[in-house]
């Protein structure tokens, strides 16, 4: 894969099924308009593949009604332009606009009588946020709480999230008062209320614990159906029960907890308290997927050792176990979407060699990625290290082709509470492919391993993480593919903090490091970033001394290798002072040092920037490794 080829890289994130009607949005970078472009294909049950089924500019999101009778979706007309809800008949014709909200709509989801559409959408105060609006005109912001912006969206408490129902005339009923962000709404069975999660305070304070809400489609005052232990990922109704995936922790915050899936009494007269069905410790569900009801059990995914996997938890269950959990899908690979009609499931998935396949009773009935299978994927293999204390660590090398020796690279990945794993990984396919072995560690710290696991590095960063992705290293090293004079290290947001703490501790052991988006200095970013405010204190302590004896800033005098400082300039999850303050300290005391800023971009560059901006970031990566690796 090279880098022109990431607008070979089409997803497939989500999907909608109903009777012999199988519907998946597929989505890919456009270099020449410099946007994401896709649409709707029908994909056949029979293995014969997929076909486009709308053709708008960008199409996503699709929803069939519950009669069958009727497809939603959401189209960007352009690359500015913001999603709108559409419906088009499922025997064919034109599609037609049901919304024109001035900052787009969200997931629509039916009400189970075909009748009408829910969504969420952002509604901004009076004054801002108008097309055609001059920003730099509008009034100033009185801020007073501490959760006021968001990393790759801006300020967020002048346009809460507000719940929408609309029926196919495009008959719109606003339903919350935007106090605080509401998520995608579930239907009660009998289509008059919808249920949602929000802030346990209704916006009154700053926290992450949150509440399931339910209220009347006809319009009224929302009233909390479940009291939950902590937070809300996704919600689910079925016959007299809400079934949730969320964590459970104290306070108003917390890092480094597995997401379990719950159930509780559907009563919309007083408050609720749910049970968990999962074992907190080894079931660790993924975030951005919704769970769905299947019989008298739930489907959810599931992290397991780099793999997303769809698992079958019964609502009777009671704290169980990964390894008693049902696989349904997923294996070695990383779910994206799945669907459910009766006893039937369709999932989307990320393969090793596949951004974008659909899978049907272990049969793929589509596969996106065939145009970039054909530009060069290199093989990925699994590996395993030994630290200092004897723990295990684990992993991947993506290895180039040829026998080698490799120069390589180590590329730690963003979080720390994340993954790398058996999905498509564009970046290291980029780089396996221009001839360098990648070393994919996921050290303690990671997701998918077990909450003890993620948790063992909580107020100890730059300790046993550090060993791990060491002693993965060295693992690698020993392959005869590598070679062991030339290695590079890398990473972005926690992984630039490694990057950048391994070549203060351990730079003798690189010929160059690339610190991308990197938490440098934990004492600022309590204040400069996002979540900074709760995330510092979580994951170092509220002690000034420690944060700055946790910062690699405070080491910046022991950096002497090359060392490129990359940021977007826009990024408020990490702030680009944590770059300005690392280049100029590098620059002062001679250390050879680049700085890389990118103009409006976020914290996500790699993952959604402007594809151009993706792309020119491919080429300077490759530039900086053959100059200090070649």
């Amino acid at each position: 894969m090279r880098p022109d080829d990431i607008e070979l890289l089409t997803t497939t994130d989500s999907i909608s099924f109903r009777g012999e009607l199988l519907l998946v949005a597929a989505t890919h970078p456009d270099l020449s308009r410099n946007s994401y472009r896709g649409g709707l294909h029908r994909v056949a049950l029979d293995g014969s593949g997929a076909k486009p089924w709308t053709h708008g500019y960008h199409d996503f999101s699709p929803a069939i009604s519950p009669d069958g009778n009727w497809i939603a979706f959401l189209r960007r007309q352009s690359a500015d332009a913001r999603p709108q809800l559409r419906v088009q008949r499922a025997d064919g014709g034109d599609s037609r606009a049901l919304t024109d909200l001035p900052l787009g709509v969200q997931t629509p989801v039916w009400s189970p009588d075909s009748t009408k559409i829910a969504f969420a959408a952002r509604v901004g105060e009076q004054g801002r946020y108008e097309p055609g609006g001059k920003p730099d005109a509008e009034s100033f912001r009185r801020i007073t709480m501490m959760d006021y912006r968001l990393d790759d969206l801006g300020f967020v408490f002048d346009r809460r999230t507000r719940l929408f129902v609309t029926d196919l005339a495009g008959e719109l009923t606003e339903l919350t008062d935007g106090a605080c962000d509401v998520s995608t709404p579930a239907w009660t069975p009998d289509s008059a209320h919808l249920v949602f999660s929000a802030s346990a305070g209704w916006g009154a304070r700053e926290t992450k614990r949150e509440n399931i809400y339910a209220v009347p489609v006809s319009g009224g005052s929302p009233v909390v159906v479940v009291e939950t232990a902590g937070d809300v990922r996704f919600t689910t109704v079925g016959d007299g029960v809400v079934v949730y995936t969320g964590r459970e922790f104290e306070g108003v915050y917390a890092v480094a907890v597995n997401t379990s899936i719950w159930v509780a009494p559907l009563n919309l007269a007083e408050p609720q308290s749910p049970r968990r069905l999962t074992d907190q410790e080894t079931v660790d569900c993924e975030e951005t997927i919704a769970p769905q009801l299947f019989g008298s059990s739930v489907l959810v995914s599931v992290l397991n050792r780099g793999a997303s996997e769809l698992r079958q938890v019964p609502l009777s269950a009671s704290a169980m176990t990964l390894a008693e959990t049902t696989l349904v899908a997923g294996a070695r690979s990383k779910v994206k979407a799945f669907a459910v009609d009766g006893t039937r499931v369709v999932a989307a998935m990320m393969t090793p060699d596949s951004a974008g396949q659909v899978v049907f009773e272990d049969k793929v009935l589509a596969d996106f990625s065939a145009p970039l299978r054909a530009s060069g994927v290199c093989e990925i293999q699994e590996l395993t290290g030994q630290s200092p204390d004897g723990y295990e660590s684990h992993g991947w090398v993506v290895l180039p082709e040829g026998p080698g020796p490799h120069p390589v690279l180590l590329a730690v990945h963003g979080g720390p509470f994340a993954y790398h794993g058996w999905g498509f990984f564009d970046e290291a396919q980029v780089y396996a492919s221009a001839g360098y072995l990648v070393v994919l560690p996921n050290p303690r710290g990671s997701a998918g391993y077990g909450q003890a696991h993620g948790q063992a590095v909580v107020h100890g960063l730059g300790t046993l993480d550090v060993d791990d992705v060491l002693s993965l290293l060295d693992a690698a090293l020993a392959l005869p593919q590598a070679d062991a004079s030339r290695v590079g290290v890398m990473g972005g947001s926690y992984g630039g903090f490694m990057t950048s703490w391994l070549a203060a501790h351990h730079g003798q052991r690189f010929r160059a490091a690339w610190s991308e988006r990197a938490v440098n200095a934990w004492d600022s970013i309590v204040g400069t970033s996002d979540i900074g405010y709760a995330f510092t204190e979580c994951y170092v302590g509220s002690d000034r001394e420690t944060q700055i004896k946790t910062s690699p800033l405070t080491y910046a005098d022991q950096i002497r290798i090359p060392f490129a400082v990359v940021h977007s300039e826009q990024d408020w999850r990490c702030p680009v002072e944590q770059a300005q303050r690392m280049f100029v300290a590098l620059r002062k005391q001679g250390t050879e040092v680049e700085f890389l800023l990118f103009p409006g971009e976020g914290h996500e560059l790699t993952r959604s920037g402007q594809p151009q901006h993706r792309k020119q970031r491919f080429d300077a990566v490759l530039e900086w490794w053959s100059r200090h690796l070649s």
